[in-house]
């Protein structure tokens, strides 16, 4: 009978920026390349430093990936999912944020980023690659209410 791998609990903090100063709603979305070179879109996110808060984390992550400066507006829920290495089984808990951009300038300066780009609210969801952030999006209207959309 196989040893079970031991398991590893990671927590990790982002969440989706929103520059409400425009025309429309605009959201700064990374990209990274998988094994297999194809692109992908995703909300930005990092692991959690000793001594951070979880809140701490996300607006450092956000800005570490996309150059944005983010205040959070409310949260926007967690994602919590296992992976498998060859040494140990990964329970990961990531908190995202809704966050409100406050300086910075857009840059994939972050070795871990191919691409960021600011993209259309209402495209967002289109984009990302994965279901459960998609279903974050989702919340994202109610949390602004009518005042921050106009």
């Amino acid at each position: 009978m196989a040893t079970p791998l031991p398991i590893v609990e990671e927590t990790s903090a982002g969440g989706l920026v929103l520059d409400l100063r425009g025309p429309i709603p605009v959201a700064a979305l990374i990209a990274r390349r998988q094994r297999r070179g194809r692109l992908i879109w995703l909300l930005p996110k990092g692991h959690v430093e000793p001594g951070e808060t979880i809140e701490v984390a996300a607006i450092r992550e956000v800005g570490e990936e996309t150059g944005i400066l983010g205040s959070i507006l409310a949260p926007l829920g967690i994602i919590d999912f296992w992976f498998m290495t060859k040494t140990h089984r990964t329970h990961k808990t990531v908190h995202h944020y809704l966050m409100q951009a406050k300086g910075g300038e857009l840059s994939d300066s972050d070795i871990e980023v191919s691409q960021v780009a600011w993209v259309p609210l209402a495209e967002v969801s289109s984009k990302l690659h994965y279901p459960d952030e998609r279903k974050l999006i989702t919340k994202v209207s109610d949390l602004l209410g009518d005042t921050c959309l106009t």
